[in-house]
Order: C-alpha cells, then structure tokens, then sequence
C-alpha cells in the first residue's frame, strides 16, 4: 500500500508526446487484472499498444514470474483488439523469443525513449524509417529472431521532458497513501544507470554507465512538483543518488536558493556517503532518509559480492547520518554462496549495533548477464524467476535450505523490532514528549516479539540440521 506511478512509463509517454503522438495510459500500478485494459482500449482505439516496464523500480529488474505472465496476457489482449504490441524492460530483453511468442511484435531493449519513438514512427508512418535501422529492438524474420545494433544511452538527460504525470490518476495514489501513511508521496529520478561492480548486479538497460541530470533540472521539477501535485513525500529512486563529485553540494545550494524543499528519501553507498560533506549537504536539502545497501556483515561476503565497501564505512555513514537527524534503512540479502551462520550472525550484530530505522531483507537472487548467475547457472532448475516480491525462494544450491531463509527473514525482522522498541522505550523514559502513536505502537508490540523468537530459533536450528541443500 506504497504506490507509485510507473516513472519510466511516463518519461516514455513524454517523449512521445513532445514529438506530437497522441497517448493514453493504461496505469497497472492501480489495476485489478489485466482485463481492466479492456475499456482503455475501448475508449482510445490505439495502434499501437506499449507495455513498458518502469526502469527505476527495482522489482522490475528481478523480473518476477508474476509480472512476466502479465505482459504476456496484456499482449495477447492488445493483439485480439488488433494493436502493434511493443515491449520493453529488463525481463523481455533477457528473454525475446519467449515475448515474442506470446503476442509481442517487438521487443525494445535498452534504453526505451528513443527507440520507442523512432519504432512509433516506423509503424504510423509506413516508408518513413525501415525497421532494420532502428537500434535497440528485436521482432520476428525469416522464421527467426532479429536483433538489431545496440542503442547507445543517453548523455544529455536534462534534454528529457519530465514525466507525463497529468497521465495518471494521481488523487487514487494520493488517497492510498494519506490513508494508509498519513502523507503523499511521489518518485523522481536524478540519473540513470550504476559504475559499481556488484557482481549480482544486473544492468541491462543502461550497462555499466552513468549519467545525472544537472542539479537545476532536478530542482526544476521539484518546483513543477510542489505547483500542480502538491507532494508531502518524494523517492529519489536512483540506484545511487548523487554519486557524481560535488553534486549533492550543488543540489542543495539550488534547493535553498529556490525554496524548493520537499522532504524526501534515496539510496546511497556507505562508502559515497563519507566523501566530502556529502551527509551535511543532504540533510541541508532536506533528505529524511537514506538507504544503505549494507547487504551483510560479513567483510567476507561482501568481498565475495565485489561490493567495495566495509563494514566500518557502513558503520561510520549509519552514524553519521543518524547524528544529522536523517533515517537510515539497511538493504540486507542473505544466502549468498559461502555465507555461513557465522556470518549470519554478524549480519545480526551489524544492524544491532547501527540501529538502522528499517530494514529490508532478501536473498540473492540469480539474473542473467550477471557474474553471480554465471557462478550458480548449473545449479539452477526450473524455477528462475520468484512468483512475487514475497517469494524469497533460494533458487541454487545454499548453505542451508530454502525454508530456513524464509523463517530467517522473520527472525530478522523479530529481532530488529524489538531492538528497536527497547531503544525507543528508553527514549521515552528519557524524553516523555517523544510519544506518539507510532512509538507507543511499536513499544506495545515488543512483548509479541520477544515471544515469537524462540519458536522462529527453533525452526531456523532444526533447518539448518536437516543436511537437505537444494534450489527452491
């Protein structure tokens, strides 16, 4: 009950619409099923029928089985209604031929505005640009399949028009959240791809690259933002916010020239966070929390992922952000090949000691074109790809069963939560003032967890005794 509108999406639609198409959108975030397209179709007769993943939403990278079977269904509903299908996102450009096959004509790979737009132009205006020299997409020939050249990424990302917001039904995704979290919150996006090495880190959109937009753009927006949508809340939702030297210094300069503060949260690496005055410009720009991909606490293991960063950066950076007044949320993924309970057990140190404000917990998660995926490819079975955001299945072989990650999980977010109701309850008794709903909430549920703790250890020791070590 987090909603936000599908940002890549609407970067597209601009793009079409600055170069005088006419488009709808048909928002998934906010649908039942798939066959709640069917009045959109209705209502706007396209030609064409785009089924474009949201780039800057990272479940989209992880290409869920759940989210492949809708673009599937979407296409074949679009091809029954007689529409050009054309797909793009991380998932159909590791898998063509199955998009294909399953109503698509086209496959867009890569970065999308562009090549969107000249595909658009190569289907309503027949004889003006032959499909062969659009770069970036795949389709069917000569009972095969034919990718053309790679499209090389945008530099220049200040050239873009803002997204198409005035597309989505914004008062829908502004009641789910007042309702549900007391304020409104609204994605944006500052750059587009990552230079780090993460071998479990799949890039293939952008490739091993990165460019920002300019500070002023970015602020530009916000101010557009804060005009016509009016948010309480903004996620930058860039793998790394402000990784170029000096930018986050020059972003809050403009925020504060230009009144353009808009509470907001981002990712960040613990190593970036301590170069410069990096923290102090963020909390100047009005930056309420930070997320750290912490991964583990194991300098073994995050050696082993390529990371590049330690233990103390992310120590040192949770520290300081905290005595800036912003948030911390720690990324944590277990399962990693080599990861021992040993290691599991300074994960669990780690976050004791740093006292993140939340925490997300996966496991690793095998995807193609990735170093990782190539190292357990043989281990791999059937199953490839989670049902869901929820699934957590361990889909090589691990130290330990896949049951036991799924009961980890709920230990660790057991033994977070009462971390942190007893660090609350003793601020409370510090600072009675401090009280409020939230805390009295999270305070009052400690008991809940202290006692669900011993049964979730039990199982986890059980599992990890039942000598079985294989995919889920």
């Amino acid at each position: 009950m987090a909603p936000y509108p599908p940002l890549g999406t609407l970067y597209a639609a601009a793009h079409l619409r600055s170069h005088g198409y006419s488009v709808a959108l048909f928002d998934a975030m906010l649908a039942r099923s798939e066959e709640d397209i069917l009045p959109t179709l209705r209502e706007h007769r396209p030609k064409i029928v785009a089924i474009y993943d949201d780039d800057f939403n990272y479940l989209t990278k992880m290409c869920l089985a759940r989210m492949r079977e809708a673009a599937f269904r979407l296409s074949r509903i679009a091809k029954d209604f007689g529409c050009t299908v054309i797909v793009h996102g991380s998932d159909p450009a590791d898998h063509v031929s199955a998009y294909l096959s399953h109503g698509a004509d086209y496959v867009v790979a890569g970065e999308g505005e562009v090549t969107l737009l000249e595909l658009t132009s190569h289907v309503l205006r027949p004889g003006t640009r032959d499909r062969g020299s659009i770069n970036g997409i795949a389709y069917l020939s000569d009972g095969g399949v034919h990718r053309t050249e790679q499209r090389s990424v945008l530099q220049h990302l200040d050239e873009l028009s803002f997204p198409a917001r005035d597309l989505v039904d914004l008062d829908r995704y502004r009641s789910t959240w007042t309702q549900r979290h007391g304020y409104f919150s609204v994605n944006m996006v500052t750059t587009r791809g990552c230079p780090f090495h993460c071998n479990w880190c799949a890039k293939p959109l952008y490739g091993q690259v990165y460019h920002s937009r300019t500070p002023k753009n970015v602020v530009a927006e916000m101010l557009d933002l804060k005009a016509t949508v009016h948010p309480d809340h903004l996620w930058f939702c860039d793998d790394i916010f402000g990784l170029t030297p000096g930018w986050v210094a020059e972003f809050a300069d403009e925020v504060i020239r230009q009144d353009a503060a808009i509470p907001y949260k981002c990712l960040s690496r613990a190593d970036l966070l301590l170069k410069d005055e990096t923290i102090r410009s963020l909390a100047r720009s009005g930056c309420r929390t930070v997320w750290i991909g912490a991964e583990s606490g194991s300098q073994k293991i995050l050696d082993a992922m390529d990371k590049g960063t330690t233990i103390e950066q992310i120590e040192r950076s949770s520290n300081l952000l905290h005595e800036h007044g912003i948030e911390v949320g720690f990324f944590l993924q277990y399962g990693y090949p080599g990861e021992d309970r040993d290691d599991i057990e300074r994960t669990l140190d780690m976050v004791k000691r740093c006292q993140p404000d939340d925490i997300g917990v996966s496991v690793s998660y095998p995807l193609p074109g990735t170093p990782f995926y190539e190292n357990v490819r043989k281990q791999l079975g059937e199953k490839q790809n989670w049902t869901d955001s929820e699934d957590l299945a361990l889909m090589y072989e691990g130290s330990f069963v896949p049951d036991f990650y799924r009961v980890l999980h709920r230990f660790t977010h057991a033994k977070f939560r009462l971390w942190q109701s007893r660090a609350m309850f003793r601020k409370v008794l510090a600072r009675p003032r401090s009280l409020n709903r939230r805390v009295f909430r999270r305070i009052a549920l400690a008991p809940y967890y202290a006692c669900s703790l011993p049964l979730l250890q039990q199982k986890m020791t059980r599992l990890a005794n039942s000598g079985e070590h294989r995919p889920g």
